[in-house]
Formats: structure tokens, C-alpha cells, sequence
């Protein structure tokens, strides 16, 4: 908010966010600009011995602050326990290391922007795991009446990242979602314009777990992204979103 602030008030022409993080309906009279090519977007299990979510022990003790990767989890190891784990990378994976939990996710992005993506125990699908929409990408941010700034952030832009973006953001618009809501979502674009883009919705302790895939043309995304919002929103129950 602070930088929205900045960039409103003229103190700074443009802002750099993990895509994932940014709010999904943007302050009047600010744009998502550009995106730089987008990392590789799923999830690492992080813990001793692990090679994937089975090999997890019977009510093993799980670190996340993320109700999309609890509630998957949840929904696919009832039997798991879930405890707080925050912090920054190195932060949360000392803390499992020190024994605070047994395991704990992380993103491979950060995991490989860091240089530390060999400290994954593994790397989860989207299967397993469906990641966070727009994880792995950074976004930039402008002044929408800014055209000298824009046209700059349009050259940089990665044209394929803002098509599988567009589509996961307005599938996240369309359900309303929050940071209280579990929501994943993923887009993937073939070399012929093709767009998927996989979404869910849930419930935190994972006892209700919806699931939508749509298929259409790249340059579509948007009103894609909305469609399967507005399919997930009528399968799920309306108190997912209270």
C-alpha cells in the first residue's frame, strides 16, 4: 500500500511486486504494466528424507502460513497436524532443520532466485499441489495515465507470462478471494496460442476441496480466467467465501 501510495503521489514512477502477492483488484488509477518471464511456479517440500507428500509419517507436524497449501494438504493427509511457520527462506528452513516441524513448502522460485533450490527435498506438480496464482512471476506496476512509463514497461514485458497471469488473476477476481480463502490457480500457454488454466477452491481444513479446468484461445485469457471463477464459485458452497 505503501508503494501504491508512492506511485499515486508521483514520488516513484514504477513498482516491483511477486506477482503472487499483489493485491488483485489495484488501487484506481494503477495498472499491472508488464511481467518479466515467469519462473518455474510449483511448490517444494521441504523436510529430511521426503520425496514426496506420502513419504510424510502418520500426523506428521506440517509449518505453513499458506491456508491454499494447508488446505490441499488436508484434504489430500487428513492426518497431518498443521502449525504457524513464517518467516523468510532461510528463516523457515532453519526452523525445520531445529526441529519446529517436519517438513514445510516453499516456492521453487524463491527457492532458485536464492540459489538454493537444491535444498528441496521435492519438487511437488500442480497435482499434488496447485500453486498460488501468479506464483513465480514479478509483476510491475504504473500510473495508468503514465504513457511514457508504460510504453518502457510494455517493451520489457513477457508476452506469454501476462497471458497465463491475466487468465489465473481474473479467475481470482471473479471468486472474490482473499488470503482467507484457499485458492490456487495455474495457467499454462502451448506454442499454438492455446490456453489451460487450472483453478480450486476450499475449504482451510480441507474437508471440501473444488476443482475446475478450462481450455480456449490465449487471447482469451481474461474472460477465460472469469469463466472458470464463475464455475468454481457455483460449485462451491457460498460460506467457502465468508
Amino acid at each position: 500500500k505503501e508503494l501504491d501510495t508512492a506511485l499515486l503521489d508521483g514520488h516513484i514512477d514504477l513498482a516491483v511486486h511477486s506477482l503472487k502477492d499483489l493485491e488483485t483488484r489495484l488501487p484506481t488509477g494503477i495498472t499491472l504494466a508488464a511481467c518479466l518471464e515467469r519462473e518455474d511456479p510449483r511448490d517444494t517440500l521441504i523436510g529430511s528424507g521426503l520425496t514426496s507428500l506420502d513419504d510424510l509419517p502418520e500426523g506428521a507436524l506440517v509449518g505453513t502460513a499458506s491456508l491454499r497449501r494447508q488446505a490441499q494438504l488436508l484434504h489430500r493427509r487428513p492426518d497431518i497436524q498443521i502449525t504457524l511457520l513464517r518467516g523468510n527462506i532461510q528463516t523457515r528452513m532453519r526452523k525445520i532443520r531445529e526441529g519446529e516441524a517436519d517438513a514445510t513448502f516453499l516456492a521453487l522460485a524463491g527457492l532458485t532466485r536464492m540459489g538454493v533450490d537444491h535444498e528441496a527435498a521435492c519438487i511437488l506438480s500442480p497435482e499434488e499441489l496447485l500453486p498460488a496464482c501468479g506464483q513465480g512471476a514479478i509483476g510491475i506496476t504504473c500510473r495508468i495515465g503514465d504513457s511514457r512509463v508504460r510504453s518502457w514497461l510494455e517493451q520489457t514485458s513477457h508476452a506469454k507470462t501476462m497471458i497465463r497471469v491475466s487468465a489465473e488473476r481474473a479467475m481470482l477476481d471473479k471468486l472474490d478471494g482473499t488470503c482467507r480463502t484457499p485458492i490456487g490457480g495455474l495457467a499454462a500457454l502451448n506454442e499454438q496460442g492455446d490456453l489451460t488454466l487450472r483453478g480450486l477452491v476450499a475449504r482451510p481444513d480441507g474437508t471440501a476441496l473444488f476443482r475446475g479446468e478450462l481450455t480456449g484461445a490465449g487471447v482469451d485469457a481474461h474472460a477465460l480466467g472469469r469463466e472458470l471463477g464463475a464455475r468454481l464459485r457455483r460449485d462451491a458452497s457460498d460460506d467457502l467465501f465468508h
